[in-house]
């Protein structure tokens, strides 16, 4: 697929979103190489909570999920005098549930089975895993498939032309060497040296308050109840409690005040309410609230994704570093075509109009939400919020990758209010394949295009269709599970929905047109960028 001369990409920033762009790259057989200023991964476990829809992509990538939320999983948040202490009200993944005591006894067992099951959206479940511990993974995988991770590396200078980019790095003993490559991902976070590089502004809430957080060991299990997050409410401690899962907790001050171990100590004294429990400090770390969104996430050929180019606070939502991975998973296969000679650079410009407004939509919704409201100006345009499955799984994707959108439709629906809508992901739904019960997003993958269909007559459109095309189109029938595809993409028996390497509905065809070998290739040289292929 590349030739030996192939400038790779180079990713800059090897944390949790520049790994995963490794990997995402290394899928597709890019040539890769990390340029990462540390020399190791950070002993802060920083993000911990990655969602359904992450977990599919990961998937997909070859990491399974061993330890899932389990189908009647909820993540509650406790407001606590302390752990010993008065328990207030708790609160779940989403603050569109009303509060309730938590001394409210349950419902009785004839009254639990009232309301409808809750929809099924993914066959993932989201999980509970720290970053330190994820990365370690996302790396090993990404050195199998031939990723060059090089460490100790700082960025001083990029400079790019109409051929490539040139990289200029400087090691930890002060040797400098450039490094030339064709694209170049900036997964470098907040303060990112790339994009001030190339003075692309922020637009956005902006900086709210600089925190302090300490990560200790200690034996709360006993306390905790199995809860993981707890608000600590006191006159005197007003902070944030987490649990790793593993032993290691995080206590998280609102405030701007340097403490020393010894103070850290007593802090966690309080926030537990008893002074007796062994108290093992690992680290401590200082670090800015923010909420800021890039004008662009492209130029030329560098593209920001993760912190670099939108900095969203941490909130219930998981839109941090579930953004990010999602960034970059919607640019590898795009590079991935280009570079191996099958879509023009074209489609490349896709991936600003589609990833920046999902940042920008998730930027306002943190505030919508009741825990960043007390961050707004008073004379703050508040919208409305939206449901989260639709967060998840239904944000819809406006370019000119697309064919069979409209300019008005909503930012996020469900999945089954979207019902196949070109711009929204391949809706999940259970198919039967050599006798097993599997999710159509695993039989579609994430590394080709697919055209689903339940009729045999589109395979003979293929064919007619790939023997012209740089972009080879696989088909997946669905006639044993009819029902449940017309339903997903609203559909008759003859019906078709081209999907994207990246699992989302380029195209769909309500039913077979007349000329449908001449239709579907027109779609895919749009879609695909093959049309007036110049590069």
């Amino acid at each position: 697929m590349y030739s030996s001369n192939t400038p790779p990409v180079i990713v800059v920033g090897a944390s949790l979103v520049g790994l995963s762009a490794a990997l995402c790259l290394a899928s597709h057989q890019v040539p890769t190489i990390v340029l990462e200023k540390h020399a190791g991964i950070s002993a802060h476990p920083r993000a911990v909570g990655f969602t359904a829809r992450t977990m599919e992509i990961y998937r997909s990538l070859g990491i399974e999920n061993k330890d899932p939320a389990p189908d009647n999983f909820e993540l509650k948040r406790l407001r606590v005098e302390s752990l010993t202490g008065k328990w207030f009200e708790q609160t779940s993944w989403s603050d569109t549930e009303k509060k309730r005591d938590v001394k409210e006894a349950p419902a009785p067992k004839h009254q639990r089975n009232l309301s409808p099951p809750k929809k099924e959206y993914s066959a993932s479940r989201g999980t509970a895993l720290p970053q330190d511990k994820l990365e370690p993974i996302l790396e090993s995988l990404a050195l199998e498939l031939g990723t060059d991770i090089r460490r100790e590396q700082t960025v001083l200078k990029v400079e790019q032309d109409q051929q490539g980019v040139l990289v200029t790095v400087q090691d930890s003993h002060g040797k400098t060497n450039q490094i030339q490559g064709s694209y170049l991902i900036a997964a470098d976070g907040n303060r990112s040296t790339i994009r001030e590089h190339l003075k692309i502004p922020r637009q956005g809430r902006g900086f709210m308050q600089n925190l302090h957080s300490v990560l200790f060991r200690a034996p709360l299990e006993q306390y905790s109840k199995g809860i993981v997050q707890f608000d600590i409410d006191q006159p005197t401690l007003k902070a944030f409690l987490v649990s790793y899962s593993d032993g290691r907790w995080a206590l998280m001050f609102r405030d701007d005040i340097e403490r020393d171990d010894t103070a850290l100590i007593s802090a966690i004294h309080q926030a537990v309410g008893d002074s007796s429990i062994p108290v093992d400090i690992i680290t401590t770390g200082r670090w800015e609230l923010t909420a800021l969104v890039a004008d662009t996430f492209q130029s030329g050929r560098v593209f920001l994704a993760g912190d670099a180019a939108h900095t969203l606070p941490p909130n219930r939502g998981g839109y941090g570093a579930n953004t990010g991975i999602h960034d970059v998973h919607n640019l590898a296969w795009k590079l991935a075509a280009v570079l191996g000679g099958r879509s023009s650079s074209g489609l490349l410009d896709t991936y600003d109009p589609e990833r920046r407004p999902v940042a920008l939509l998730r930027h306002d919704q943190i505030f919508v939400r009741a825990d960043y409201k007390v961050h707004l100006d008073a004379k703050a345009t508040v919208g409305e919020k939206i449901d989260d499955d639709a967060m998840e799984f239904g944000q819809i994707y406006l370019s000119n990758g697309f064919v069979g959108l409209d300019g008005d439709l909503p930012r996020a629906r469900k999945p089954d209010e979207w019902a196949g809508q070109p711009g929204t992901h391949l809706p999940h739904f259970w198919v039967e394949r050599d006798g097993k019960r599997v999710s159509i997003l695993d039989v579609i993958g994430q590394k080709s295009w697919t055209l689903i269909s339940a009729s045999e007559e589109w395979e003979t459109v293929l064919l007619g269709v790939n023997e012209k095309s740089r972009n080879t189109i696989r088909s997946v029938r669905v006639d044993d599970q009819l029902k449940g595809f017309q339903q997903a993409f609203s559909v008759c028996e003859t019906g078709a929905a081209l999907i994207r390497p990246d699992g989302y509905i380029a195209w769909r065809s309500k039913g077979m047109p007349s000329n449908a070998v001449d239709v579907l290739r027109e779609v895919l040289d749009q879609v695909a960028f093959e049309a007036g292929f110049t590069d």
